[in-house]
């Protein structure tokens, strides 16, 4: 493997939030072009409509760029920055990876529940005059139609041009044009991507494979070999020829970590080895970061173990319904259970965890106290109300917010 450095847990930390940009606090005011940029150096930006709190791709944003318009992840989707489909889930990804997933969209059969080749063939004449209406008339979203007399409630149970709009799109006939109050709109691939064209643009299988490898080192920064094929879900990968071969490009050099052995270092983050590596950042976290949504890599690098526990029954659960991690300069040290309530404008955090060996030094409580503030002004919040905390941490907070605690 020919180790090149040697490095402490926390250099290894600190190179990965480097990596995803959330090593330090952000130095300007964000603007539209640092919202573009954040996508491309994660590579992909998660979907999930939970809005507990904040929507997870929102909040992933506000977690490397502070306040910023939500407005903007609408605007490069429309502008066409940004399109959507399935890497690691469904995901906003650079307009110009598109060529790495089309693939999946030629072969949609290999996507499982996500692409139904039964019920396409059975509804072929409804899925081609869909096809024909949007062709026609424009964009549409599954609220502009009706559901059918025999439609069931529930969450699966989709109406049925729901089914043929999600099917279009596994497929990569239709594309989502725009959101419009986070609601998908979708039109016809030929409008959205103009310029594409299989024939002239399309890459194999294979290389797109490699692609999505290799943008999985660039966004993880220091990973080991097992950590690559999750950030895009990828099955059956040949991992040791592919890192063989970007180890031979330079591409990628190997370190050893302490504690946690050899590793692989992506070559854009090797310059930061020239310097001491501090980290400033202090953050709440989407479960859906990619910082954390790989729950045995979190677990392995920043010894957090940690799950979502929403799809948990109430009686069965740890901690809460929608547990946020907090990332404190380089380190996971607490977790809290928070929810906005948007009649009163309040943030609750209905109860706050800290990680072992968490000390509730001044320097903490001052970074918890600036992050939650910062957060809750972005989610124009008037009152922050703690229901359950360390008291010490309570009896510190600000006054400039209100607080009904019960301090543990």
């Amino acid at each position: 493997m020919n180790v090149t450095h040697s490095l402490s847990l926390q250099q290894a930390r600190n190179l990965h939030l480097a990596a995803q940009g959330m090593l330090r606090t952000p130095s300007h005011c964000a603007r539209f072009q640092d919202l573009i940029d954040c996508v491309s150096r994660m590579s992909l930006l998660q979907i999930d409509t939970i809005n507990v709190v904040a929507r997870s791709p929102y909040l992933v944003l506000f977690s490397r760029l502070g306040h910023y318009p939500s407005s903007w992840l609408e605007q490069a989707l429309k502008q066409g920055e940004l399109f959507e489909y399935w890497a690691h889930e469904a995901c906003f990804i650079p307009r110009a990876d598109y060529k790495l997933l089309r693939h999946r969209m030629l072969s949609p059969e290999k996507l499982g529940w996500k692409y139904n080749a039964t019920w396409m063939s059975e509804h072929q004449q409804e899925i081609t005059d869909l096809l024909e209406h949007i062709r026609l008339n424009g964009p549409v979203r599954a609220a502009d139609f009706a559901s059918g007399d025999n439609h069931k409630p529930g969450w699966w149970a989709w109406k049925p041009h729901k089914r043929h709009l999600e099917n279009l799109f596994s497929a990569g006939e239709l594309m989502v044009a725009e959101r419009r109050n986070f609601q998908r709109v979708y039109d016809l691939r030929s409008r959205v991507m103009p310029e594409w064209q299989d024939e002239l643009h399309s890459i194999d299988e294979t290389e797109a494979i490699s692609l999505m490898l290799l943008n999985s080192a660039r966004s993880l920064g220091i990973f080991r070999a097992a950590w690559l094929p999750d950030y895009y879900r990828l099955k059956r990968v040949a991992l040791k020829p592919f890192l063989t071969q970007m180890q031979a490009n330079g591409d990628i050099v190997a370190v050893n970590v302490a504690g946690l052995g050899e590793m692989w270092l992506h070559r854009d983050s090797l310059s930061l080895l020239d310097s001491p590596l501090s980290a400033s950042h202090s953050a709440l976290l989407s479960p859906f970061d990619p910082v954390v949504w790989d729950r045995k890599r979190v677990l392995e690098l920043f010894d957090f173990d940690y799950r979502i526990e929403c799809y948990t029954p109430e009686a069965k659960r740890k901690y809460g319904y929608f547990v946020l991690p907090f990332l404190h300069r380089g380190q996971i040290k607490a977790r809290l259970d928070a929810r906005m309530v948007r009649k009163s404008n309040q943030l609750v955090i209905k109860n706050l965890w800290l990680e072992d060996n968490t000390r509730l030094t001044p320097s903490f409580i001052q970074d918890f106290q600036r992050a939650i503030t910062r957060f809750a002004a972005w989610q124009d919040a008037e009152q922050v109300i703690i229901e359950q905390a360390p008291k010490a941490l309570l009896s510190a907070w600000s006054s400039s917010w209100s607080v009904n605690s019960k301090g543990a």
